[in-house]
């Protein structure tokens, strides 16, 4: 079940990074009502924060996750 969960969290995470990469080229900075509706509208720093924030907490945690696993695959084969 462990491994399940794991496998969604990351392909949920990966989609929350490709619409963080994606975003900024959807909207236009120099028309505030392109994205005056969207969440974290009216400014453009709420929308970005909103849409992006996510993909970057989860660029982090799963970078993190492989930096430890790959640590720990060092140690057994140095040990």
């Amino acid at each position: 079940m462990k491994k399940v969960l794991g496998v969604i969290g990351t392909v949920f995470g990966l989609y929350l990074i490709a619409r963080a990469l994606v975003e900024p080229f959807v909207i236009d900075f120099g028309d505030p009502a392109s994205y005056r509706d969207d969440w974290g509208g009216p400014s453009l720093g709420g929308v970005l924060a909103v849409h992006c924030g996510p993909g970057v907490i989860s660029a982090v945690l799963i970078g993190r996750v492989v930096r430890s696993r790959v640590r720990a695959r060092r140690g057994r084969a140095d040990a």
